[in-house]
């Protein structure tokens, strides 16, 4: 069967535009897997170490036939091309890439959770999120969810800017 499933990518080490673009590409190589569309991207503080470079942030809409611990392996693997270090708690990155949602589907093992437990709160998910689909509905175990465009009433835009083509993050213009 067919799930939608949305992806955030975030990078902000190694050139971190060409990190992000990379990695829309290599989604499109995932077996049984289809890139439907990628929003804009967004340039944003360090959710962690306030030591570290902004982020370059986005999401993708993808379409796959493989499980969530499927998707989840092959994203790890892209992570592992991109030589993702994973040292420190919210540290800098090549290359970010989490599953926010798998259709309606509910999720919580160990090694993940979906949707993502930080999904509601952080801006850089959430703008890019609705840039894809604002009437998205969140499922969190009730009959009617979340709507996306509640989150985004009580979401703040500090430290978070979309980004035109050719910005780079932390300059725009």
């Amino acid at each position: 069967m067919t799930e939608t499933t949305y992806i955030s990518i975030g990078s902000n080490l190694d050139e971190p535009r060409q990190q992000v673009i990379a990695a829309i590409s290599e989604l499109e190589n995932i077996p049984n897997t289809n890139v439907i569309t990628v929003s804009p991207w967004y340039c944003s503080s360090p959710m962690g170490p306030q030591d570290q470079p902004d982020y370059i942030n986005g999401v993708a809409q993808l379409e796959t036939t493989l499980d969530p611990q499927q998707l989840l392996q092959a994203l790890q693997n892209i992570e592992n091309t991109h030589h993702r270090k994973r040292q420190e708690h919210w540290g800098a990155r090549t290359l970010d890439l989490d599953i926010l949602l798998y259709g309606t589907q509910i999720v919580d093992q160990p090694d993940l959770q979906i949707p993502h437990p930080g999904l509601t709160t952080r801006n850089f998910v959430l703008l890019p999120l609705a840039d894809i689909d604002p009437q998205l509905v969140l499922p969190n175990g009730t009959p009617h969810g979340i709507p996306l465009v509640t989150l985004l009433e009580i979401c703040s835009s500090e430290g978070i800017v979309r980004l035109s083509p050719g910005d780079i993050c932390g300059t725009t213009g």
